[in-house]
């Protein structure tokens, strides 16, 4: 079981990885081409939008109940399962429908929910403008996660792994085309760059739908809706366990909201949080969107099946897995923020101030980063459960902890705020979270293995940041010069080196088993 659930979470952080690479590649150009700018700030809230409401829907209450329902069927019933995921896939159709038109139609008052600072400048009616085209996105990004959850639950993990990198692919392709020329424009602006990302959003949705359909056809499952929608008993099992996931994902969305409007006050606080945000997202995303993908079809299955070893295990190796690539992360971006941040984003419109700003948040959710990946571990445990109310319950006290950590602090801290709140809300969440499952018996306690290598995973992580600390002050003015892109490199390998070399010393990670996975993925 182990090697098998390593080798799902080593193939969707694979892939997530060089979405984020390239996703790299896009925030370094949006940062060159638009920098701090009214264009980007209008672009990032208005992309923000539908995202939200895509983790609402689709990731959050949609996905968490949907998953471990189809597994079961799928486990139960083989590709009978395949007309629940039609039947939900319809309902789904209707109500993003409906909810897109009415998204499109009430923009403005969106706009001032998410940041209402932009209503004293021409920001906000350049945010409606941008949101409105973008809004669609949620419909096709929904149903692309939909589609997920049926390969997913298959143990097909490629192609909705993959699909992310379309829409990197997709927004850099739209900035070339202006880049070159090939968009016609009286003057290159920060504005024209601004359109053509805008307009990618729905571009690279359509796309991303397109790849997971035909990946779940290829694979025999056939998920188009073939009647109108129908409240049938599976149906209605789905929402009841949906409902609580909803309003809990509604909380992690308010909790990101009042970030944005605490940002919002303070002139070119939403780029500098957002590029920190892409920063910290880097490990959050392989490590939490693999271990979220990957457990959470795997122990429903082992909880139908009354697995509890199976369960433990599961819970044991993802806890591993998540602190093993997530500490050290957080160790880096603690130690050298500013390399990190001047090498990646620094030219153009995007000035040696912009870089001090964005590092500072850059800390503060490095902060909160093994947080946010280990809510990824735990949650499943409730969810296979098809308990979604407990999470909610949790879900709303980080909403007061966010609340008051960076509204109430908005006024000493500025900006800053609105990361600490973040990082803050994540802790109390992983708090709650840990204390509930340990009700759940032997299934809630990581097992012996992992209790050895988390103090070992620590230890590792520290010594590597001192390494880090050291070449860093070293090399300080090669950071500076025509080079630095690969002193930034050496520094990065460097660190991936010390760590590994110092864990495989202290026994906090094993070469031999990543070794024994890659070979049974050959064969």
């Amino acid at each position: 079981m182990a090697p098998r659930l390593l080798k799902g979470f080593l193939t969707v952080g694979g892939w997530t990885l060089l979405s984020r690479v390239l996703g790299f590649v896009r925030d370094i150009l949006i940062a060159r081409f638009l920098g701090t700018s009214a264009a980007a700030e209008a672009f990032f809230i208005a992309f923000s939008l539908p995202n939200m409401f895509r983790r609402f829907f689709a990731e959050g209450a949609f996905n968490m109940a949907f998953v471990p329902l189809y597994a079961k069927k799928l486990e139960a019933e083989g590709e009978d399962a395949d007309a629940f995921a039609r039947d939900a896939m319809a309902a789904m159709v209707v109500i993003l429908t409906v909810f897109t038109v009415l998204g499109i139609v009430l923009m403005p008052a969106l706009v001032y929910a998410m940041a209402s600072g932009f209503a004293e400048d021409g920001r906000f009616d350049l945010t409606v403008t941008y949101g409105r085209i973008a809004f669609p996105y949620i419909l096709h990004i929904s149903l692309a996660a939909l589609i997920s959850g049926v390969l997913n639950s298959s143990g097909r993990f490629l192609a909705a792994a993959a699909a992310p990198a379309l829409l990197n692919v997709v927004f850099i392709g739209a900035m070339a085309l202006v880049w070159f020329g090939v968009v016609p424009a009286p003057e290159v602006t920060a504005e024209t760059y601004g359109k053509a990302l805008i307009w990618a959003v729905p571009v690279g949705g359509g796309a991303q739908l397109a790849l997971v359909w035909w990946a779940a056809h290829r694979a025999g499952h056939h998920v188009l809706p073939r009647r109108r929608p129908r409240l049938t008993p599976e149906l209605k099992r789905l929402l009841v366990i949906a409902a609580p996931a909803a309003l809990a994902g509604g909380v992690v969305q308010v909790n990101l909201l009042v970030g944005r409007q605490v940002a919002s006050y303070f002139e070119g606080a939403v780029a500098w949080l957002n590029y920190a945000d892409r920063l910290y997202q880097l490990p959050l995303g392989v490590v939490g969107i693999a271990i979220g993908v990957v457990l959470l079809p795997d122990l429903s299955r082992r909880v139908r099946s009354d697995d509890l070893a199976g369960q433990r295990a599961a819970y044991s190796r993802a806890t591993e897995f998540s602190l093993l690539l997530t500490v050290p992360s957080a160790v880096a971006l603690l130690v050298v923020p500013v390399p990190l941040v001047s090498v990646l984003f620094e030219r153009g419109a995007f000035g040696p101030d912009d870089t001090a700003a964005t590092a500072i948040a850059l800390m503060i959710y490095a902060l909160g980063l093994p947080a946010f990946v280990l809510q990824k571990v735990l949650q499943p445990l409730y969810f296979a459960r098809e308990d979604t109310r407990t999470p909610l319950r949790y879900a709303l006290v980080s909403l007061v902890v966010n609340a008051v950590v960076a509204i109430g602090l908005a006024t000493f801290l500025g900006f800053t705020a609105a990361a600490l709140g973040t990082s803050l809300a994540a802790w109390a969440m992983v708090a709650l979270l840990w204390r509930g499952v340990r009700s759940m018996g032997d299934v809630g306690r990581v097992d012996v293995r992992a209790r050895q290598r988390v103090w070992r995973i620590l230890l590792s992580a520290v010594l590597m940041g001192v390494v880090l600390w050291a070449v860093a002050t070293a090399m300080g003015p090669a950071f500076g010069g025509p080079g630095r892109g690969l002193a930034l490199l050496i520094l990065v390998l460097i660190g991936i080196g010390s760590y590994f070399g110092i864990g495989q010393v202290l026994g906090a990670v094993r070469f031999a088993e990543l070794r024994q996975v890659m070979r049974r993925e050959r064969l």
